[in-house]
C-alpha cells in the first residue's frame, strides 16, 4: 500500500482561520472528518494514530483545530462558534471528497460538537456520525442529558466506547442508544478509558486498541456507503 498523502488546509470559519490536516490514501473509498477533543488539539497522537490506521484501511480523513485551540486558549469557545466551525470544515470536507461517501464525528467533546450540529440538520451530506469516545457527562456526574440531542440526528450513529471510560457509564449509554433504535450502533474496546488506553494485565495494548478502533469505523463506513 503506497502512504497516504497529507495535505495542510485552512478553514475559513467564524472564529478565523482554522488549520487542518487531510491524510487521504491513493485508494480512499470514504472521508472521514474528525474533530479533536477539549483536551487536546488535532495532532495528538490518539488522532494522528486513528488517522493513520483508518489510511490503512482506504477511509481518508480530515482533521481540524476549534478556535480556541487554534488561538492557543484554555477557555472553550461558546457553542454558536464551535457549531460554526464544524459546518465550515465539513464544507470543505465536501470539497476535499470529490464524489466520496462523507461521514463525520470526532474524538469525545468533537463528536459532541458535530452530532450536535447534525441534529439541527445542517450535515445532511454526511452519511453517518461516528463518536470515538462519546462524553455522555462529566466524570462523576452520570446524567443522560448531553444525549438529548442524539433523538433529532437523522444519520446512522456509531458509539465507539471503553468499557472503563469515566464519562460514559454504560448502564446510563446502553439504554441511549438502544432508544435511538436502528440508527445506532455499540462498539466496545475492552477495559479502555476514556482515552482508549488499557491496563497491562488486560493483555491488550493501546496499538491493537486503535487497530480496532479503525476496524469498526471501517465496517461502520462500508455499510452506510
Amino acid at each position: 500500500m503506497s502512504a497516504a498523502a497529507r495535505r495542510e488546509l485552512q478553514v475559513a470559519a467564524r472564529g478565523g482561520e482554522l488549520d487542518a490536516i487531510s491524510l487521504r490514501p491513493a485508494d480512499a473509498r470514504a472521508l472521514l472528518l474528525l474533530a479533536h477533543g477539549a483536551g487536546a488539539d488535532m495532532r495528538h497522537a490518539f488522532l494522528e494514530a486513528i488517522a493513520e490506521a483508518l489510511a490503512a484501511r482506504q477511509i481518508a480523513t480530515l482533521r481540524f483545530q476549534f478556535p480556541w485551540m487554534q488561538r492557543g486558549e484554555k477557555r472553550l469557545d461558546a457553542p454558536p462558534v464551535l457549531h460554526d466551525a464544524v459546518r465550515a470544515a465539513f464544507a470543505v470536507a465536501e470539497q476535499c471528497a470529490e464524489g466520496l461517501p462523507l461521514f463525520a464525528g470526532g474524538k469525545s467533546f468533537g463528536g459532541r460538537m458535530t452530532s450536535q450540529v447534525a441534529a439541527t440538520g445542517a450535515l445532511a451530506a454526511a452519511r453517518g456520525i461516528v463518536f470515538l469516545g462519546f462524553p455522555l457527562h462529566p466524570a462523576g456526574k452520570p446524567s443522560t442529558d448531553r444525549a438529548a440531542h442524539l433523538r433529532d440526528v437523522p444519520q446512522p450513529m456509531l458509539f465507539a466506547q471503553g468499557t472503563r471510560d469515566a464519562l460514559a457509564d454504560l448502564a446510563l449509554l446502553r439504554p441511549v442508544i438502544a432508544s435511538l433504535g436502528a440508527r445506532a450502533q455499540l462498539h466496545l474496546e475492552e477495559d479502555a478509558d476514556h482515552a482508549f488506553h488499557v491496563r497491562k494485565k488486560s493483555g491488550r495494548d493501546d496499538v491493537r486498541v486503535i487497530a480496532s478502533l479503525a476496524d469498526a469505523v471501517a465496517r461502520f463506513t462500508g455499510a452506510a456507503a
